[in-house]
């Protein structure tokens, strides 16, 4: 057994949070550059230039990507063997994000209540996501969301009749609804399986996974190939001007699913899909 301070986890999240606004993961930047060497749309050419031109005066500037530095996500992988001490896992994080995006000049865009909508001013309480694993160790990873990509998500809930193409084109149409409004191009996340709630699960954590290694299972690596295929066929393009360049990559996690079942879910991420990671 390993015992851990929760403070230890309040500043890896305050971190995480900083860290993952102000630097965009490495293989998504050079994605964004590979797609600027190919598309053949001048504007569209032009513009993720300047994206790229915004990558990196944010970086030198050290200020974040974007103004909407998102409600924090955070998936938390604890292993069995770890005992924590020094108060909850769930006030250590939302203290960290506290703390990150106060001391990190965040902007600040939770509301209290989803109704009365009073700011809380300090973007708690994150969205925490919590699974038990083997091992002594805490992987922590923050997921800032926008939600002018959050707001385009779908899901659906088809039948086991629905064919492959069924769930291509409901992919297809969900992007296609979006159109500028997620600020392309994106990263689309898609969870098939499991049921309601988990199937959208799976579709905000496959934003998480890396652009540039494919899924593991040959199945879906090649289903990741054929949505990401039709959607770039859709002409959205960069920014809502048109072109080769919507999506710059699909991410598919998949889960066990009841017999009478097959939910799919769509989380679409913006062309600065963040997210940082750190094992304690």
């Amino acid at each position: 057994m390993r015992t851990i301070q929760t403070s230890e986890i309040t500043k890896v999240v305050k971190d995480l949070c900083i860290q993952a606004n102000k630097v965009l993961p490495c293989d998504l930047v050079s994605t964004i550059r590979s797609a600027k060497e190919t598309e053949s749309n001048e504007l569209g050419k032009s513009i993720l230039g300047d994206l790229l031109e915004n990558l990196n005066a944010a970086k030198e500037l050290d200020i974040p990507i974007c103004q909407d530095t998102g409600m924090a996500i955070i998936f938390v992988e604890l292993g069995q063997e770890v005992h924590l001490t020094g108060g909850l896992l769930n006030d250590a994080i939302n203290e960290g994000v506290r703390q990150g995006y106060i001391d990190g000049c965040l902007r600040c865009s939770i509301v209290k209540d989803p109704i009365n909508r009073v700011n809380t001013n300090d973007n708690t309480p994150a969205i925490i996501h919590l699974s038990m694993v083997a091992g002594d160790q805490i992987h922590i990873t923050v997921a800032p969301k926008g939600f002018g990509s959050e707001n385009m998500s779908a899901i659906k809930m088809f039948t086991p009749s629905a064919s492959v193409e069924d769930m291509i084109q409901f992919v297809c149409k969900t992007v296609k609804k979006a159109g500028s409004n997620p600020c392309p191009p994106i990263v689309v996340g898609v969870g098939i399986g499991g049921d309601f709630e988990h199937c959208a699960y799976l579709a905000k954590k496959a934003l998480c996974t890396s652009v540039s290694k494919p899924n593991e299972d040959s199945f879906y690596a090649e289903l990741e190939n054929r949505m990401l295929s039709e959607i770039n066929k859709l002409g959205v393009g960069v920014q809502g001007f048109g072109g080769d360049t919507t999506a710059l990559a699909v991410k598919i996690l998949q889960h066990p699913t009841h017999i009478a079942g097959l939910p799919v879910a769509v989380n679409i991420g913006c062309h600065v899909t963040r997210h940082k990671e750190k094992t304690i």
